[in-house]
This record gives C-alpha cells, sequence and structure tokens, in this order.
C-alpha cells in the first residue's frame, strides 16, 4: 500500500512536469500553458489505461461478482488516490497560466473563479476521494471486488477525451482524425461510463435470477444512490459530447453547403 502511494505521488505529478518541461524545450512556439494541458491530457491518458487494464483484469477474473476477490481492485485504489490529488493541483496550474494577470502572481479571486469554472469536475473528484475510497476500501468489507472492476473501465474513453484536446492544441479539428476521435469519444464513452452501470445490475441480476428491473429492489439501497450519484455527471457530460459532435457536424454541412 504505502509503496503503491509513494510511487503514484511520485509518478504522476513528475511525469507531468517532466512532459511539461520537455515539450516547452522542443516546441518553443507553444505558449506554457499549451504544454501544461498536453502533458495533463497525457498523464491523464496514462491512468485512464492503466486504470482500464485493471479493472479489465478483475471483472474478466471474477466468476462470482459479490464474492469473487482480485488484489487490483484493492490494489490500484492505492494508485487512484495520489492521482485524483496531483489532477486538482495540475487543473488549477493550467487554470492559473491561462487566466493569470499581468503580475503573474496567485489571488483568491483567480481561485475562485476556477472553483466555479471546474465545479462539476472538482466535486468529482473530491467525491471519489472522501466517499468512494472508504466503500471501496473499508465499508464494503470482502465483497465487491467485480463491480469495483467494472467502475474501473469507466476511464477507457479519457484517452480519446484528452487526444481531442490535444488535435485541438495541434491545430488539427478540421481533420478526418479529430471527427473519427470525436466518434470514437462517443462510443466509449457511451458504453463505458454509461452502460456499463445498467450492465453492473444485470450481471447481479443473471447471477440471482433477476431481470435488470427487479434488480434495484434486492440490493443495499447506499449502492443505488452511489451509482445514481455516479451516472449523473456522467450524462451531463455526455449530453454535452453529443452538441459538440452536432454542432461539429452542422459546420461541416454547412461548408459543404457554402
Amino acid at each position: 500500500m504505502l509503496l503503491t502511494l509513494a510511487c503514484g505521488s511520485i509518478f504522476f505529478p513528475g511525469f507531468f512536469m517532466l512532459c511539461a518541461w520537455g515539450l516547452h524545450q522542443a516546441l518553443p512556439q507553444w505558449t506554457v500553458i499549451d504544454c501544461l494541458t498536453f502533458s495533463n491530457r497525457l498523464v491523464s491518458s496514462i491512468q485512464a489505461v492503466l486504470a482500464s487494464l485493471s479493472g479489465l483484469i478483475v471483472v474478466l477474473s471474477c466468476t462470482d461478482v459479490v464474492t469473487c476477490r482480485h488484489w487490483l481492485a484493492r490494489e490500484y485504489i492505492w494508485v487512484l488516490i495520489p492521482y485524483m490529488i496531483y489532477d486538482l493541483g495540475a487543473m488549477y496550474i493550467c487554470y492559473w497560466y491561462g487566466n493569470r494577470g499581468e503580475d503573474k502572481k496567485h489571488s483568491l479571486a483567480i481561485f475562485r473563479n476556477f472553483l466555479k469554472h471546474d465545479r462539476l469536475m472538482l466535486t468529482h473528484h473530491i467525491f471519489i476521494l472522501i466517499v468512494l475510497v472508504p466503500i471501496a476500501q473499508v465499508i464494503r468489507g470482502e465483497r465487491g471486488d467485480f463491480f469495483v472492476g467494472c467502475i474501473f473501465t469507466a476511464e477507457f474513453s479519457t484517452p480519446f477525451v484528452s487526444l481531442g484536446r490535444i488535435l485541438i492544441l495541434c491545430k488539427k479539428q478540421h481533420t478526418f482524425a479529430y471527427k473519427l476521435n470525436g466518434v470514437l469519444t462517443l462510443g466509449t464513452f457511451f458504453f463505458c461510463r454509461i452502460l456499463v452501470f445498467p450492465f453492473m445490475y444485470w450481471s447481479y441480476g443473471r447471477q440471482n435470477g433477476l431481470n435488470v428491473l427487479q434488480t434495484p429492489f434486492h440490493i443495499p439501497v447506499l449502492c443505488n444512490v452511489i451509482n445514481a450519484l455516479l451516472i449523473s455527471p456522467q450524462l451531463y457530460w455526455f449530453a454535452l459530447l453529443c452538441r459538440k459532435a452536432a454542432h461539429m457536424f452542422d459546420t461541416s454541412q454547412a461548408k459543404k453547403g457554402g
């Protein structure tokens, strides 16, 4: 546990700073905020790949969705904790560099604007740290590794989301690659961040002779509440992605019409 926490605490911020420094040296035409944003997205993608692989291994290894155990279901939580803390700091650094004044000092006004600008993502991160981590590591006891693995696999869409931002940084938002990545982003987000919840209910129901609609009434209320809190921001973000995709399609159609 301590070794995993220490490695995560060193790797994520260390790689972020090293990548930002390397980009600034290799691409002097890029602004500092561009280098920081690229680095933050890259670190997020690396974490997402690690989480998705861990989750997939856990899910495929569990023959019983309630009682089966896999060491990764608990061990990867100790990777997730330093990542979430790092990401909160990296988000603020990126916001500050993009909105700092001429004096280049931190201010309470900038911090307040940051809290307002990224309130949903901040709430999501803090909720994971103060609610989900204790539940996953202590409260659930020796049960539910399968469901923890399912939650890990939700990160599979993150590299595509990050790649979209990176393509914008590289001025590639009008290319076929950007549009293809947009389709992949929508697909992976829908399957891994939304359908994963009915999949968990279906998996439990199948094992216990219940259909998906019956399952919520045969599990602890807390499980339903947690799932509702988790899926709510995912639905909001998916709606934003759909709106962005529709705008991109309308823009391409307008250009063809013009």
